[in-house]
């Protein structure tokens, strides 16, 4: 490669070493068996994927009032703990990192999927407007309502015990799901939250929960275990803030005194453009002690051109990760890229998941 980068360096992020800068980012696949349990295509799936430098799970509801479309994996019952366990076997005896990223979606939900069909949770009772995946189609999210003051620190009880499960599972650590319009974002933004109790109004209210849960967690498995994802001003499942700036600074603020891993922040709107909104990002890599994932639209160059400013440590890729199981040597080579099958990302079976080729299979097949 003639460009040197950054992007093939080593990293140390707390206990753990990576091999290189690329994190998989968390991608939503809806493929887990009965039980919601990861089953062996996901053990397969993962394990093609172990050269990254650190591999984030796709998020794993901590609860079944937390899972907002079908299919996803739990990390709250034996069975689910046990089948994540196959996958950190997997991973680990192929030299990999990997974390698990714990969600509760909140209002992004549908009455179908909750317990006794029951509506959704918020910190206000707004629906949002938008779909779900629900009987293998997309549907219109239900009426939430607004969580009772009484029921809060159920929730937050319920990340802790999923951390708890996640180490058990055997995972490196955990990725606290703080963006893209679930729960977490939910009460911090004021688009969402309009409770005028300790959890409303000001910054510092709205923040409580994404701090409560990112102590809790931290607390239960070790801060150097405990990164969290944000996403300061994606409009991603009809989420929205008046001030993101303040709120970020001060939530990031609060998250480096916590001492956590890392702070994995996803630029502009997920999965689309990075310039939807003013923000200063070097605001929170300044205020972040720990390391600072980048996330959305990253490609090599930009990869490398962010990491030689040193405005980020590691560079999280998504949607390429689907199509590459072996991304990061693509990458090295300077190789061309599978392309993706937009078809297949959500349910299904092995086709679109486990059966992309790697670059010798590619070349070999192309002869």
């Amino acid at each position: 490669m003639s460009t040197p980068t950054k992007l093939f360096e080593p990293y140390k992020l707390g206990p753990i070493t990576l091999p290189n800068r690329v994190v998989m980012a968390p991608l939503t696949r809806n493929r887990a068996g009965a039980g919601l349990v990861p089953g062996p295509l996901a053990v397969e799936y993962y394990g093609q994927r172990a050269s990254a430098g650190l591999l984030i799970t796709e998020a794993s509801q901590v609860s079944q009032q937390g899972q907002g479309y079908q299919d996803t994996p739990g990390i709250y019952s034996k069975e689910q703990v046990a089948g994540w366990r196959k996958v950190t076997d997997r991973v680990h005896e192929r030299g990999g990192r990997i974390f698990l990223q714990a969600w509760h979606v909140g209002r992004i939900s549908h009455t179908s999927l909750q317990p006794n069909e029951g509506a959704p949770v918020a910190p206000s009772a707004i629906r949002a407007k938008g779909k779900t995946f629900v009987g293998g189609t997309f549907t219109d999210i239900s009426e939430p309502r607004a969580l009772e003051l009484s029921e809060i620190p159920g929730i937050i009880e319920s990340f802790k015990r999923g951390a708890a499960n996640a180490l058990a599972a055997g995972f490196d650590g955990v990725e606290i799901h703080g963006a893209n319009g679930y729960l977490l974002d939910q009460f911090a933004k004021d688009g969402t939250n309009k409770r005028t109790d300790a959890y409303g109004g000001s910054i510092e209210n709205r923040a409580r929960l994404m701090l409560e849960v990112s102590k809790v967690v931290s607390a239960e498995i070790g801060n150097e275990r405990t990164g969290i994802r944000i996403s300061p001003v994606t409009p991603a499942n009809d989420v929205s803030d008046s001030n993101p700036q303040p709120l970020f600074d001060y939530i990031v603020d609060h998250l480096n005194a916590l001492k956590l891993s890392y702070i994995h922040v996803i630029e502009g709107a997920t999965g689309g453009p990075r310039d939807i909104a003013p923000f200063d990002y070097g605001s929170l890599r300044k205020r972040f002690k720990g390391a600072y994932i980048a996330n959305n639209g990253y490609d090599f160059d930009l990869a490398t051109r962010v990491l030689a400013a040193n405005e980020a440590d590691l560079i999280a890729f998504g949607k390429p990760f689907i199509s590459n199981p072996d991304l990061v040597e693509r990458l090295k080579r300077g190789a061309p890229l599978n392309a993706p099958d937009k078809a297949t990302f959500y349910g299904g079976g092995a086709k679109g998941y486990t059966d992309y080729p790697a670059l010798g299979e590619a070349l070999d097949a192309a002869q």
